[in-house]
C-alpha cells in the first residue's frame, strides 16, 4: 500500500473509484467531468492517492480555496483496511501546514462516512446542502488528536 500524492495520469482511475462507491453516489457521473479533478488537485487544492499493485483503490482531495474536503472515497473492494484513515491523516496533516484556518465537510446522515468523520474527531455543525451533516475540523482539535 503505497500513499502519493496526486498526478494528472491518476484522474481516470479516480473516477474509477469514485463511480464504484456504494455510499455518497453521484446521480449522474457527468457532473464531476476530469477538468473539475484537474482544478482541485492542481489549483484549488491538493490530493493523494493510495496504489495497491499499481492501482488506484482510494483518492483524498483538499479544496484550499472554500477550506473543506472535496472528496475522499475508497474502492469498495479495498474497505476496512485503513485507507480511508491513511489519507484522511495525510490529506489533514497537510492542509494545517498550509492554513490555519478550519476545514469543513458535508456528508450524508446514518452513513459509514458520518461515523467515519465522527471518529476522526469532526465535530457536528450543522446541516449543509440538501440535508447532508456539516463537519469541521479546527487546527487545535487535529492537533489535540495526534
Amino acid at each position: 500500500m503505497k500513499i502519493r500524492a496526486a498526478e494528472l495520469r491518476d484522474i481516470p482511475q479516480i473516477q474509477l473509484v469514485r463511480n464504484l462507491v456504494k455510499e455518497n453516489r453521484l446521480s449522474d457521473p457527468n457532473l464531476v467531468p476530469d477538468r473539475d479533478v484537474e482544478d482541485y488537485l492542481f489549483r484549488r487544492g491538493k490530493g493523494w492517492v493510495c496504489e495497491i499493485n499499481n492501482e488506484v483503490v482510494g483518492f483524498a482531495i483538499v479544496d484550499l480555496v472554500d477550506n473543506n474536503i472535496w472528496a475522499l472515497f475508497v474502492h469498495p473492494g479495498f474497505e476496512k483496511m485503513g485507507i480511508g484513515k491513511k489519507l484522511h491523516d495525510e490529506m489533514i496533516n497537510w492542509y494545517f501546514t498550509q492554513t490555519g484556518k478550519t476545514v469543513w465537510l458535508g456528508t450524508a446522515p446514518d452513513t459509514r462516512a458520518e461515523a467515519f468523520y465522527r471518529k476522526a474527531g469532526w465535530k457536528e455543525v450543522g446541516v449543509h446542502g440538501k440535508g447532508e451533516i456539516k463537519f469541521e475540523l479546527t487546527e487545535d482539535d487535529w492537533r489535540s488528536l495526534k
